[in-house]
């Protein structure tokens, strides 16, 4: 089994620590068989740009928290209740989500709302190969077929039966997204970039006559390093975590996000840079081939794909543009934030040559 991986936290960032005497009082008193005087031990999980992520440790037992982002400002991003209220509801329908135990509104014990679930443990691949880890061609194929299968079937989940039907409104949600995303942008913006509007404006004017067709459950930011994979079988898909913009949507919209965050090998050096995962290893199918691999699986018409493509990438942006207002602002003293401008500036160009090419691969040259 290969333990040496799997996912572990760090110690707390400075500025992001949590009042560790009021929490464990909470705690003690809103989750049975704590221990009444052990300690409570808290790290922090590095990774992620959004909500904070820590690890709560009580003797054996081992907690995750959730919170919004110090200085942020985007309420519905950051929404604890809803994000408890997601994976609550859920559970039910789809098993591979952390069982949820406590959500606290009282902000007097942390200053914002936040919810506790159990730890999930199992390895994450993010940006780098762990050392030591051996991510074989075979492997990566098998995990990438399963990645778009575990997909297809978060889109099935009966959500009216799980009890999220109030969670979205199928009815408009496309051009509702690009409106918002664009406004998002706008509120956050720090420098001039002329792709990003032009995206913005290409998008509005190309919203496909069928979209909304179908509404679904939609994770919103599906992929690899959202995924927990079990540690003696990585092709397994044990767990999806980062539910917080999840809602009732277009499923294109969600394949749309997947395929903006998976960088090809042969895309352009500058959009390598910023490789949002290990889609680039040997053996991983490409975006096209991901594409037709959901087509498949799902029965749904992608002929549209370049829309969504471009669609994510606008988003990912406008993400990635507000964690660097926050920066910018003295919200957070986060160093990988530091120069997330260039990333905005990439995504923009990346938009701005899928539109120019009319196509979601094979970006790079002419």
């Amino acid at each position: 089994m290969r333990t040496n991986w799997i996912d572990e936290p760090t110690t707390v960032r400075p500025g992001e620590e949590l009042d560790k005497a009021r929490l464990a009082a909470y705690l003690r008193q809103h989750i049975p068989d704590l221990g009444g005087s052990a300690a409570l031990e808290v790290k922090q999980f590095p990774s992620g740009h959004s909500n904070l992520t820590y690890l709560l440790r009580i003797r054996d037992r081992e907690l995750v928290l959730r919170r919004p982002p110090f200085g942020a400002h985007i309420k519905t991003a950051h929404d604890m209740r809803r994000e408890y209220h997601i994976l609550s509801h859920l559970a039910h329908a789809y098993a591979k989500i952390p069982r949820v135990l406590v959500y606290c509104e009282d902000e007097s014990v942390l200053g914002v709302p936040f919810y506790v679930m159990e730890r999930l443990k199992g390895i994450i691949l993010r940006g780098a190969v762990p050392k030591g880890l051996e991510l074989s061609p075979e492997l990566m194929h098998v995990l990438s077929e399963r990645f778009v299968h575990n997909l297809v079937e978060i889109h099935q989940v009966d959500y009216e039966a799980a009890g999220l039907g109030d969670l979205g409104r199928p009815a408009g949600y496309v051009r509702r997204q690009i409106e918002g995303w664009t406004q998002r942008y706008h509120n956050a913006r720090t420098d001039d970039l002329g792709d990003i509007e032009r995206v913005a404006a290409w998008l509005a004017e190309h919203v496909p006559s069928d979209a909304d067709a179908g509404g679904a459950l939609i994770h919103n930011d599906y992929k690899y390093d959202n995924l927990v994979l079990a540690p003696d079988d990585l092709s397994n898909i044990i767990g999806v975590l980062d539910w917080e913009m999840a809602t009732i949507g277009d499923p294109l919209m969600d394949l749309g996000t997947t395929l903006g965050y998976w960088v090809d090998p042969n895309d352009p050096p500058e959009l390598q840079v910023l490789r949002f995962g290990l889609t680039t290893l040997p053996g991983n199918l490409n975006r096209r081939e991901l594409a037709q691999s959901y087509a498949q699986q799902s029965g749904r018409n992608i002929s549209n794909i370049l829309f969504y493509y471009v669609y994510a990438l606008l988003k990912i942006a406008v993400i990635v543009q507000q964690i660097y207002a926050r920066y910018k602002a003295g919200f957070t003293r986060d160093e990988r934030f530091a120069t997330m401008i260039h990333a905005v500036r990439v995504l923009g160009e990346t938009a701005i040559a899928a539109i120019e090419k009319g196509r979601i691969d094979d970006l790079a040259g002419a």
